[in-house]
């Protein structure tokens, strides 16, 4: 027998292995080799001294008899060294990877080297007092640098074990990144452990352990870490025992370190038996490789043997790694990453265990042999299992907490299983049958437990609880006896389910309480876990800062990363505190609350990392941060469980929390006050008076608010609210009591110090009498006594806070200013006045001056009690000081008044003064005490207002001697008062509605003018001798006339929505008289263009007068900007109507057209004299049924214009009514992609996309065909281009609908699929709205006329969008090819694009160049994705790139031409625009089509071409931003921040929506006349449907306003110049949206309410109802570009809409379907009221008529049958509900 002597059980297993494979024929060669490829790959190093003699054993051979071996000595050892350069020719070079691993590791060297230096002496803290708050201060920054240091103590051995295991194999299998990523992981924890090593050395006791010894461990750790750095270097040529002992040095060092900080690992016997452990394993991996080399003995196929010689050198290798590893974790085994590194290395044992066994059963068949193998194989696996095994315990914490979890589990499953059983009464008897074991199982627990209890009560306790469950148990077997004799009765079935239920509380409440201790053990384990994550991803953040190129990303990082790190010293305290004190519910309460805290922040952070990965440089910096995020965002979802379900455990426990942190908040400021007046009191670091004082100042108005709520909670006798708001008042005074600690201990005087604590001591003790009487009040609700009570505490708790308050600094010196005025107004009171000192002319000067500074320091005050507490110190006491002198100067004046009643009128103005001031500084503390308060700061205007009237009337009764002076006087101090109102444009200042406001002022303007116009001819001609003064006086006039015409004009514009149309009916009679005059000029146009245009300006007409019909009822504000509208229509379309009328043939056809023009002329001023009546009198019915009946008669004269148009040529009306339905079929379609790109385009059924394949060829087919006969029409008769036009309409209205179908039914899963479907009939639809209007313009032309070219071209795109539309169906379910068909379809469709771009067509309107600017960014955008697509050569990439590429450049070529066209943008500047934009869509164009032959031929070359083209196109983008700039010219300026303007606009939409949906619930449908066998009401289908669209919109909109807020909170928008353009385009497309949804629903709501009236046709109907679609389709969108999906508004919005639709679908879903039950009804209700229509008119039609009636009755009879299948629905649903419990029954009702 042979035994071996361990000292490292690396050593021993190489040893093992050389000595017995050296034994084996033929292996020497192999194994050396093998060694030597694994540990001298690219070595370099130095000559090292040794034995070169290995440990043998003799055997005899296997074969023949015993060998001869001869014994002798090694001659003397020799050597000669060389000194110089090594020769290294002949060496691999370093690849890559191992080149980024040494850039790593040197740039680790020196943050370790730092982290070495920076060590050598601790923090230096400020001196900290001995009271209570500096002692609990100093425990938890001990603790918190305790945790942190531990977690980073973790990580850096978690990451040595990691580099241990990654580095074990062949070097050429070596994954360097995650190398460098682990190395990373050492270095940057290292470097924030050294700067927490320095503070807890600094704040260690001497009975805890020294500072200078925590030092010292802290220095040996990171002496090993550098070791280690250098013995992993790739070109180090180190032996892997080098590397192996310094990770273990690192193990050694750790352990030391944690010791020395009291945090080691308490249990070493778990550390001796894992250690033993791991032996074992080693070997039981020797006796395995013992057994492998007698198989490679006989093995006779040399490459066999060589294959078992390299998996039994593998199996030795990784069980020594395994060794290693368990050293090295072995300190900090209680951190799950080192449990999974232990557990990895493991893994890798376990493999390389199977690769051996599974050589030597290919190497031989001797059966006696391979049973060896397998043995010691067994015996391998069972070690390494007993090992995972014993780590796994520790990891679960060892034994479960008490006896009754499994028990309490099964009770839980089968009575869930018995619920969901219903129906079956064979299972739930069955099931029964286990919950009867189960409960005995749990009394007879208990029952023991209970005689094994020594405390009396509580054994008491437990057979009480033990009976309770017991005699559930017997009702449950009762009721299982009943259900099993009568199987089929369902009340049976109901006992039993009750019998369950009532077992299931007893079970809880009997294992209550071990229940709780397991489920807060869990969020204690949970708690720790989540705060070291978030403690490594923070370090990780920090490492990876420096690589990060996006500065907005970074930014965003940082800011989230230091949100979380405010959080973790609560959630480390909370969780120390629960260990501490295990029966503590106030300490588990604290951990729950911090816990739930964490959770919100901790997910932005992972948001902010996962976001910021792909923008860092640095490989092993990125793979760090982003598996830091993946660990925290686990433990984040593992702490929302805990934390919920331990809340639920411990029950309401927040008041009885509160009222004990309150008392310890008194406790610790009595304290403070101790140490106050023995001259101990310190500041916290951190603390300053200026900051403690704000701190205070805005938690008092906190503090009274939560009181507030506490208050009302307890007197409605709600528990959980009254507890939530204790809990909030208790965090509010927290807050409060640190900063009024810090406020007494800034300041100098013991005396004010003191004051300040005891008043907030006074607030801590009445705040625990208040939250106390709460508790009482909850017991007896209703009690009158008790809630008197409540009211007494409270008054006393808001003076003690006012008290408190008024000791603050600044609060003081306004107090004591008030104080003086007080004093000095008491002049005022005696009998008689002091004689004068001074002369009538002196003393009104000095009058006039004091009143002036008086003035100046009123206004300062204002603007003081804005800023800090110093300044409105400094203002309050100049003005205490002012008033004093301005009120000597008064009585001075008064003495010289010539009778008594002048005498006492100037005293009584001079007390109107006194008071005016002493309200202004009331006012100026309250607003500097708390700034958001409501009206605080009009108050303060208008206490500033009062002091210069009061001090206007004073002078002017002072100065009545010198006519003109007091005037001038008063107007300048008038002037200076009310300049402050235009600095703030939103504060009220009247009661004046918006429209007196503007008369107001158009009449005073017109004053101001000539006044001042007198006061410059009065200065010139009243005083000769300052005629100096008088070109002076008279420049200003001008300037004055100036601004006034200035405002006159913009009144002027104002003034149509207020009534005033008499400007309007000039204009139209003026358009009308016009169509009169003589010739007209020569025309530009055809016939067809003005008919065109014509038809345009009169539907917008039309509209326009529906619109004002519906405001006339809904909002008669608004009919003044309509009448406008109209008015500019009208003007517009006469004259069109005057060139048409010339152009048309025959000439009777061009005199209707004028007749009908002008009669509309005449309906349209009537129209806008109504409109500007009812504005005058909005109550007036007589005048609102006028303006109706006038909107009625405009719409029939709109009806016949066009009819007049339509005389001349029909099939181009046909074609212009095609168009306009092609346009609505593209808007159509334009929603659909946005709702497919946001994946909620679903299908209604089952069914797949080859259902419609064929359906949509035929139908493509079919338009192609329509297509032919379209271009042939033009040069046909009107009635066949007729026909053309509306087959074509239908059919591609027949397509749009069936691909839509067909790309519903791909399912939301794939949405940038259904998205390139979408595109390519919408690309199909577009070309052929321009192929009508080719088609149009070239009806009855000649053949060579250019109208005839382009209806050519128009039909050549035509058949090329129809031909892709075909390609893309075809290839759609190919996955290898329509990544590629949907780039070529994209290709096609920007090329077209950009001819669109390069015509000379205008735009019809502009846009700015900063949303110039934003579209650039999507191109950007789109050429990153364009180049990664054809890096990446993935189907799913290239489609995303080929959708996102037809909306960036569509929208740059689009605003790039809006932008250009402005009127304000140079020729030269414009040229260079449309020059730049043309050579960027083309650089994108080969890009494209290069990645189209990257896809085809992907190689090396192709590839790198691809970064060429991408810069080409920024280069072009570079361009046309600088283009965009010089559009800006040198006065433009910035607009004001936009995520302001998003909320206030998104709050005004919400508010809008809901001001509709009011109305809406005052609708009721129109009285109709009674008609046979009519009882479907439509309207009610109507309105209905608009009420729930106008309910879901709101609640959409106010949701997207809170993910707003919470956006800006947490940076994620806001004014940083890096983001400001993608804020902003975000926030305008927020902004946008919110004013689309708003306005879409309004007009949805008016709409519903003029149908129901009979005031609007359901048409309109049908398109508000799809305007609503379309508009919350890109809110949904906008929400979702920057939100966050974990965040409580995302929560909000999800559940809330869900609720209030009944559907589980998104919420633009939700809003989908409602608007298109709407739509159906609507429609439903237009096709009956056709039908209706039909049968009044054709009543001599009996056969019609029979046939209608016949139609009717099975509508209604359907309609009944539907009604009775509801009606058996709900008696289904009743049924059910009786299978409730009773408890929940009664709950529910």
């Amino acid at each position: 027998m042979r035994s071996v002597v361990t000292v490292d059980i690396a050593e021993l297993l190489q040893q093992e292995i050389i000595s017995q494979f050296f034994a084996v024929p033929g292996c020497w060669k192999a194994s050396t080799s093998l060694l030597r490829s694994k540990q001298q790959f690219n070595r370099v190093g130095r000559v090292e001294h040794g034995s070169v003699a290995l440990p043998g054993i003799m055997r005899s051979g296997s074969i023949g008899g015993p060998d001869t071996f001869n014994m002798g000595t090694m001659p003397a050892p020799q050597q000669q060294i060389t000194t110089g350069q090594m020769h290294r020719g002949h060496m691999p070079p370093l690849s890559l990877a191992q080149q980024a691993l040494m850039g790593t590791i040197n740039s680790s060297m020196q943050a370790v080297q730092q982290a070495q230096a920076d060590l050598g002496e601790v923090d230096n803290l400020p001196p900290l007092g001995q009271d209570r708050a500096s002692r609990v201060w100093v425990q938890n920054k001990v603790d918190e640098s305790k945790h942190e240091i531990h977690s980073q103590v973790d990580a850096i051995t978690a990451g040595t074990a990691s580099v241990v295991n990654l580095t074990a194999g062949d070097p050429t299998d070596t994954d360097y990144t995650a190398v460098g990523c682990a190395i990373t992981t050492i270095s940057s924890n290292l470097t924030e452990m050294s700067k927490g090593v320095k503070l807890l050395a600094a704040l260690m006791e001497d009975e805890v352990g020294s500072g200078q010894n925590l030092m010292s461990a802290a220095r040996t750790l990171t002496g090993a870490v550098s070791d280690l750095l250098r013995a992993v270097e790739p070109a180090s040529g180190e032996p892997r025992q080098t590397v192996l002992t310094a990770a273990g040095s690192i193990g050694q060092a750790s352990g030391d370190l944690l010791r020395q900080m009291g945090e080691g690992e308490t249990d070493e016997r778990f550390q001796d038996i894992m250690m033993n452990l791991a032996k074992a394993v080693a070997n039981a991996a020797a006796m395995l490789v013992l057994k492998a080399k007698n198989v490679a003995q006989v093995a006779e196929d040399t490459v066999l043997q060589n294959r078992v010689i390299t998996a039994a050198t593998q199996c030795a290798l990784s069980t020594s790694q395994l060794v290693a590893c368990t050293k090295v974790v072995s300190p900090t085994i209680s951190s799950p990453v080192c449990q999974e590194q232990l557990v990895e290395a493991g893994r890798l044992v376990e493999r390389s265990v199977e690769g051996c066994v599974k050589a030597c059963h290919a190497a031989s068949e001797e059966t006696e042999l391979l049973r060896q193998v397998n043995g010691a194989a067994g015996a391998v696996s069972q070690a390494l299992s007993d090992l995972l095994q014993h780590v796994r315990h520790y990891a679960s914490c060892g034994e479960p907490i008490g006896r009754y979890d499994q028990a309490t589990d099964t009770i839980m499953t089968v009575t869930e299983s018995i619920f969901t059983s219903m129906g079956d009464a064979g299972e739930m008897v069955r099931q029964a049958r286990v919950l009867a074991q189960a409960t005995s199982d749990l009394v007879n627990a208990m029952r023991s437990d209970a005689e094994a209890e020594v405390d009396v009560d509580n054994s008491k306790k437990l057979l009480a609880a033990a009976k309770l469950l017991a005699d559930a148990t017997a009702r449950m077997v009762e009721a299982a006896k009943g259900a099993a004799a009568h199987p089929e009765n369902e009340d049976q079935q109901q006992r039993l389910r009750e019998a369950a239920e009532g077992l299931r509380v007893a079970t809880n409440a009997a294992a209550q309480n071990a229940i709780k201790k397991k489920l807060v053990n869990r969020l204690e384990i949970a708690a720790k876990q989540a705060a070291a994550a978030a403690t490594q991803t923070i370090a990780a953040a920090q490492n990876a800062a420096a690589s990060n190129k996006n500065t907005a990303s970074h930014q965003q990082l940082v800011h989230s990363c230091k949100a979380v790190a405010d959080h973790i010293p609560q959630l480390v305290q909370g969780m120390r505190s629960s260990q501490a004190q295990p029966e503590d519910l106030s300490a588990q309460l604290t951990l729950i609350i911090a816990s739930q805290s964490f959770l919100q922040p901790g997910s932005k952070m992972v948001t902010s990392a996962k976001s910021a990965v792909p923008t860092v440089t640095d490989q092993a910096a990125a793979m760090q941060l982003g598996q830091c995020a993946k660990n925290l965002a686990t433990c984040l979802a593992e702490l929302r469980t805990a934390a919920q379900k331990a809340h639920e455990a411990c029950g309401p426990l927040e008041i009885d929390s509160a009222l004990s942190a309150v008392q310890t908040l008194k406790n610790e400021l009595q304290d403070a006050k101790m140490a106050t007046l023995d001259g101990q009191l310190k500041p916290l670091p951190g603390d300053s008076l200026e900051k403690c004082a704000q701190d205070l100042g805005s938690t008092s108005k906190a503090v009274g608010s939560s009181m507030a709520q506490l208050l009302t909670c307890a007197a409605q006798g709600n528990e959980h609210y009254t507890g939530v708001a204790a809990r909030e008042t208790a965090q509010a005074l927290r807050t409060l009591a640190q900063a009024a600690r810090g406020v007494a201990a800034c300041t100098v005087e013991r005396q004010s110090a003191a004051a300040m604590l005891d008043s907030a001591s006074h607030v801590m003790e009445g705040s625990a009498m208040l939250i106390h009487e709460a508790h009482q009040a909850l017991v007896s609700p209703g009690d009158a006594e008790s809630q008197q009570r409540l009211a007494q505490v409270a008054k006393a708790v808001s003076h003690s806070l006012n008290n408190c308050v008024n000791c603050l600094p600044g609060q003081k010196d306004v107090d004591m200013a008030l104080r003086s005025i007080g004093e000095a107004s008491k002049k005022l009171l005696v009998e008689n006045l002091p004689p004068c000192s001074k002369s009538f002319q002196e003393a009104q000067t000095e009058l006039n001056h004091t009143a002036a500074e008086l003035n100046h320091s009123a206004g300062e005050v204002v603007h003081s009690s804005r800023g800090t507490s110093s300044q409105l110190a400094v203002a309050s006491g100049k003005f205490s000081q002012d008033f004093d002198e301005f009120l000597d100067a008064g009585i001075e004046m008064a003495g010289h008044t010539q009778s008594k009643d002048d005498q006492i009128q100037v005293i009584g103005n001079l007390k109107n003064i006194s008071m005016a001031s002493s309200k202004l500084l009331l006012a100026a503390k309250s607003l500097s005490v708390d700034p958001g308060a409501a009206n605080a700061k009009n108050l303060l205007a208008a206490a500033a207002r009062a002091v210069t009237e009061s001090i206007n009337q004073l002078i002017t009764l002072c100065t009545q001697q010198a006519p003109g002076q007091k005037e001038c006087d008063n107007a300048l101090r008038e002037l200076e008062a009310v300049r402050g109102m235009l600095d703030n444009p939103n504060e009220p200042v009247s009661d004046l509605s918006y429209f007196d406001c503007i008369e107001s002022v158009m009449e005073n303007s017109k004053v101001l003018g000539e006044s001042m116009a007198g006061i410059s001819q009065h200065c010139k001609t009243g005083d000769v001798p300052a005629s100096h003064t008088h070109d002076a006086i008279a420049e200003a006039a001008q300037l004055m006339k100036e601004a006034v015409d200035d405002i006159m004009v913009t009144l002027n514009e104002a003034a149509s929505e207020g009534g005033m149309v008499g400007g309007m009916v000039e204009s139209i009679a003026e358009a009308m008289g016009r169509m009169d005059e003589g010739t007209p000029p020569e025309p530009d146009g055809t016939f067809v263009d003005y008919q065109t245009t014509m038809v345009k300006f009169s539907k917008a007409i039309a509209i326009t007068a529906q619109e004002m019909m519906t405001k006339s009822v809904t909002c008669q504000e608004e009919l003044g900007g309509l009448a406008s509208q109209v008015t500019v229509d009208y003007s517009q379309l006469a004259q069109q109507g005057r060139l048409a009328a010339a152009t048309a043939e025959p000439e009777e056809v061009g005199l209707q057209i004028k007749t009908r023009v002008q009669e509309l002329g005449h309906g349209c001023i009537y129209l806008v004299q109504k409109a500007g009546a009812l504005q005058m009198s909005p109550t007036d019915s007589f005048t609102k049924r006028e303006l109706i009946e006038c909107a009625r008669a405009v719409t029939e004269k709109v009806s016949m214009v066009l009819s007049a148009l339509q005389a001349g040529n029909k099939g181009t009306q046909a074609c212009i009514t095609a168009a306009s339905s092609v346009s609505g079929i593209i808007a159509d379609l334009d929603t659909t992609i946005m709702f497919a790109s946001a994946g909620t385009l679903n299908a209604e059924n089952e069914e797949s996309f080859a259902d419609h394949r064929e359906n949509i060829l035929k139908t493509a087919k079919a338009l192609v065909e329509d297509t032919k006969l379209l271009v042939a029409g033009a040069a046909s008769s009107q009635e066949k281009l007729a026909q053309a036009a509306q087959s074509s309409a239908k059919t591609i209205t027949q397509l749009t609908d069936v691909v839509k179908l067909g790309a519903a039914s791909m399912g939301s899963e794939d949405p940038e699929t259904q998205v390139v479907l979408i595109n390519a009939v919408r690309d199909v639809a577009k070309a052929l709205a321009e192929l009508i209007g080719a088609t149009k313009c070239a009806a009855g032309k000649a053949a060579d006329d250019p109208s005839m070219y382009q209806l050519k071209s128009a039909a050549k795109v035509m058949v090329t969008n129809v031909t892709s539309l075909l390609k893309t169906v075809k290839a759609v379910e190919d996955e290898a090819t329509r990544g590629t068909r949907a780039l070529e379809a994209t290709i096609e469709f920007i090329k077209q694009e950009l001819t669109v771009f390069q015509s000379k067509d205008t735009p019809e309107k502009c846009t700015t160049p900063e949303e110039f600017i934003r579209m650039t960014k999507g191109i950007t955008v789109a050429t990153a994705k364009a180049v990664a697509a054809g890096n990446s050569g993935q189907q799913e990439d290239v489609i995303a790139t080929a959708n996102l590429s037809r909306k960036a450049i569509s929208d740059m070529l689009v605003t790039c031409k809006q932008a250009a066209y402005h009127q304000e943008v140079a020729e030269d500047v414009r040229n260079k625009a449309l020059l730049y934009g043309l050579e960027c869509t083309t650089g994108y164009i080969d890009l494209l089509e290069h990645v189209l032959l990257v896809l085809q031929k992907p190689t090396a070359e192709h590839r790198q071409q691809l970064a060429v083209l991408s810069k080409k196109v920024a280069s072009s983008v570079t361009e046309l931003i600088q283009t965009a700039e010089a559009m800006k010219g040198s006065e433009w300026v910035d607009p004001e921040d936009p995520t302001v303007i998003a909320e206030t606009e998104l709050l005004g939409a919400a508010a809008s929506i809901e001001a509709a949906a009011k109305k809406l619930e005052q609708l009721k449908p129109r009285a109709k006349p009674k008609q046979a066998d009519e009882s479907l009401d439509f309207e009610e289908q109507i309105l209905e449907a608009a009420k729930s669209i106008a309910a879901a919109t709101s609640a959409l909109v106010k949701s997207a306003s809170a993910a707003q807020r919470e956006l800006v909170a947490q940076g994620k928008v806001g004014s940083i110049p890096a983001n400001a353009v993608d804020d902003g385009q975000w926030s305008q497309g927020l902004i946008s949206a919110a004013r689309m949804v708003a306005a879409a629903t309004s007009n949805l709501c008016e709409a519903a309410n003029a149908s129901v009236q009979g005031h609007a046709s359901e048409e309109k109907l049908i398109s508000s109802a799809k305007q609503v679609a379309a508009s919350t389709a890109q809110l949904l969108v906008a929400c979702k570009v920057k939100a966050d999906q974990d965040s409580e508004a995302m929560r909000r919005l999800q559940v809330r809409l869900a609720f209030l639709m009944l559907c589980p679908q998104s919420a633009g879903n939700a809003v989908k379907r409602a608007s298109d039950n709407l739509v159906k009804a609507a429609q439903k209700a237009a096709f009956d009221k056709a039908e209706d229509d039909s049968v009044v008119v054709k009543t001599k039609f009996v056969g019609g008529i029979a046939q209608i009636i016949a139609a009717q009755e099975e509508m209604l009879r359907k309609e009944r049958e539907l009604e009775e299948a509801r009606k058996k629905l709900a008696h289904i649903r009743q049924q059910q509900y009786k299978f409730l419990p009773s408890e929940l029954r009664e709950d529910h009702s």
